[in-house]
């Protein structure tokens, strides 16, 4: 199966973070990292920072010398990781094959995601929709068969980019004139060694004997390699997710308790949906609720581990009943948490009352291989293939309803 990786790169994370929680900085040079009177370096800073020559790591002298009308502050570490656990919770209702290389950054193999979700590219332009609508800033988005091309398709279009590089081939013809910097692993100092050798491009550097690199070492062969556009690290998972969860908001503030749990239906069966692909069974339920205030709440219940999507939507559905709301609701959410990678049921006991009430058995047996048929067919041909009655109903009200 070709491998496909997805690169994320939030843009000029850090500052765009800033001017979402102060519109009044939009349009302008923002610099963060120190003051101009600090001892410092440049953190991040807008676009419009970088038009004047201000980069990260830039001390910030040189900063302020080329960009002296621009605004400079300290960041605020603390609010860019929340944001930044927010985007990789989103990422991580796509898959778990993900290795977060900073906040504002990470890759993503979906390569068996495809079938669940559709093509990359769609899951690609709805990772910018969640992010922007969730986060209130943007990112560039690299879609293509290795780690290498995944980042240089991010970086092609910023900001708020989309590009794809769909093979070898392509790539070798996209960064055929470039600087050898373009290639993973070439640094300043490497580029300076390559330059007195009289390699400055990608071709210069591909039409060179590999002999001639054996000063290099390993390094040398691994250059080549790239330059040639085979790549074939794999994407390492920074860690197990903790939990799986899934939000929506809806269009307008909500009051009926009939839509809310109309809308944790969809929930439930999303999650459950990740569960079971992830093989996992979670003993907590937690429900979120977002009011027209903006503020939030959430509400958990623990029990026996389950993952199906009936379960999960009648212990969402419990919290929700015993929710007093005082305000109309923005946004609603469920989540999967306390993860083991079995049930309970297979291991407890048979209680003689259970022993005595066959029928009940089959019932329990008839419901989860319902669930399991309809996991077999969204996972051979994508999430919507198939709903039930009552699925199909709610997601029409939901989705097709102008509020």
């Amino acid at each position: 199966m070709k491998r496909t990786i997805i690169h994320i790169d939030m843009d000029a994370f850090f500052a765009s973070i800033e001017v979402r929680d102060n519109p009044s900085l939009k349009g302008k040079p923002l610099i963060i990292g120190a003051l101009p009177t600090e001892r410092g370096v440049v953190s991040t800073c807008s676009y419009e920072a970088r038009k004047f020559g201000v980069h990260s790591a830039m001390n910030i002298k040189e900063a302020y010398r080329r960009c002296p009308h621009g605004i400079y502050m300290h960041g605020d570490h603390r609010k860019y990781a929340e944001a930044s656990a927010q985007i990789h919770e989103i990422m991580l209702q796509y898959t778990d094959v993900i290795e977060f290389v900073a906040l504002d950054e990470g890759y993503m193999d979906v390569t068996h995601s495809l079938r669940l979700f559709g093509s990359a590219e769609k899951i690609g332009m709805q990772l910018k929709k969640e992010i922007f609508e969730k986060i209130g800033v943007t990112c560039s988005v690299g879609i293509s068969y290795c780690m290498m091309a995944a980042k240089l398709a991010s970086e092609e279009k910023k900001p708020d980019g989309f590009f794809v590089i769909p093979d070898r081939e392509s790539l070798v013809s996209l960064i055929w004139n470039r600087s050898v910097n373009v290639i993973s692993g070439i640094g300043a100092k490497t580029a300076e060694k390559l330059r007195c050798m009289g390699i400055v491009t990608v071709e210069d550097l591909l039409k060179t004997p590999a002999e001639k690199l054996e000063c290099f070492g390993v390094a040398g062969k691994e250059m080549l390699k790239l330059a040639s556009g085979y790549d074939d690290r794999q994407v390492i998972a920074n860690s197990a997710a903790k939990s799986i969860g899934r939000e929506h908001t809806f269009q307008y503030n909500v009051e009926n308790i009939h839509e809310l749990e109309d809308a944790l239906i969809l929930l439930s069966r999303d999650v459950s949906l990740r569960a079971k692909r992830q093989g996992v069974w979670g003993k907590t339920v937690t429900l979120k609720l977002k009011f027209s205030n903006m503020k939030s709440i959430t509400r958990a219940k623990s029990g026996d581990a389950v993952n199906s999507a009936k379960e999960i939507f009648g212990r969402a559905k419990e919290l929700l009943e015993g929710e007093r709301l005082a305000q109309s609701i923005r946004l609603i959410g469920v989540s999967l948490s306390n993860l083991q990678e079995s049930s309970e049921e297979e291991f407890r006991q048979i209680s003689l009352f259970e022993q005595l009430e066959p029928q009940r058995d089959a019932v329990k047996e008839k419901a989860r291989n319902l669930e399991d048929a309809i996991f077999d067919l969204h996972t051979k041909y994508g999430r919507n293939i198939l709903k039930t009655g009552k699925e199909l109903e709610v997601y029409q009200k939901i989705y097709n309803s102008k509020g």
